[in-house]
């Protein structure tokens, strides 16, 4: 017994260890070359050292908590601003006004690509009428591993464009997309609201990811109370920025906090929310999604890449990419 607990105790010690020169690492200042590495390896070797070689040991473990504390009180002190020098295509954050069943959309993007990188930004603002809301559609994007995948809401309106909303990072200008500094406080997050020919044309004909559309089994009052659960949080992140976190602020995860806040019996939490890439097989599973047909037949389907490139510029993108898709609201065609 006494050797489990010194194993659980060296187990405890080593990862926090870790953990805090990481921060250091990937959070740490950055002002002066190399001193955020500088910094972690310090933190990390001297802790190792006290923790080793120090003795009695409870003195060790009472200099390696002052060091810990430290760091904890320093990285809680981190908050995030949106008055940083954005890259383009995050650059303004969405919000919205309501009255009555009008859902006024401020800063929808709309841009015009002629590469990844090489694009004309423009925003608009849109009003929809929610009384025509019909449902709510899933992307799932594909762009390495298949375990991973990016997922995006869109809003199905009658007589309007539907209204794609996708949860990123929010990068300041020079900043690349780390998924290992993901974990450590060093983005925003965004919902960025978009018209489906720039988020999802972006992925489809520019990046050449892989990407499904699946049509979610739910009400036009589910569809309203995800929305206006969604529109709540993007107008609190415009006067309250927050944190993307890798881990339980993603473009997943976020999804689910808002899926349980508006149903009384949320799902219970899967691997595969986590393991985002097979999220449309949990969805499958669970009858969220069409199950009138075998799932590789629906996933194959769902495909839209093809669809996406013939039309590329097509006002009619949107329901040219949903020929043929299966819709648990409708009959199969």
């Amino acid at each position: 017994m006494r050797r489990l607990l010194a194993f659980i105790l060296g187990a405890v010690l080593f990862f926090a260890t870790l953990w805090g020169a990481l921060v250091l690492l990937f959070a740490g200042p950055a002002s002066i070359p190399w001193a955020q590495t500088c910094l972690a390896a310090v933190y990390g070797l001297s802790s190792i050292a006290v923790l080793v070689w120090l003795r009695p040991f409870r003195r060790a473990l009472a200099v390696w908590s002052v060091g810990m504390i430290a760091i904890v009180v320093w990285w809680s002190s981190l908050r995030p601003s949106n008055d940083l020098d954005w890259q383009k295509d995050v650059a303004k954050l969405a919000y919205f006004e309501t009255n009555g069943d009008q859902l006024t959309v401020h800063n929808v993007r709309d841009f015009d690509y002629r590469s990844e990188t090489d694009f004309t930004p423009r925003y608009e603002d849109r009003v929809y009428d929610l009384s025509k809301l019909r449902g709510v559609d899933l992307f799932m994007s594909y762009w390495g591993s298949p375990a991973i995948a990016h997922t995006i809401m869109s809003w199905d309106f009658q007589d309007a464009p539907p209204l794609a909303i996708s949860i990123e990072t929010r990068k300041s200008s020079g900043q690349e997309y780390s998924a290992v500094k993901g974990f450590f406080r060093q983005y925003n997050i965004i919902y960025v609201a978009a018209d489906e020919r720039d988020v999802i044309r972006l992925r489809t004909n520019y990046r050449n990811e892989d990407v499904y559309l699946y049509r979610i089994k739910a009400t036009p009052e589910q569809a309203r109370a995800l929305l206006m659960d969604y529109v709540a949080s993007m107008n609190a992140l415009v006067k309250t920025p927050e944190f993307y976190n890798a881990l339980v602020d993603n473009c997943t995860t976020s999804i689910r906090h808002h899926v349980t806040r508006i149903e009384a019996n949320p799902p219970r939490v899967d691997w595969r929310l986590f393991a985002n890439g097979y999220g449309d097989r949990m969805l499958y599973e669970r009858g969220n999604i069409d199950t009138r047909l075998p799932f590789d037949e629906l996933r194959a389907r769902s495909h839209i890449n093809a669809r996406a490139k013939s039309l590329d510029r097509d006002t009619a993108f949107s329901q040219g990419i949903r020929i043929g898709l299966p819709d648990p609201r409708t009959s199969i065609h």
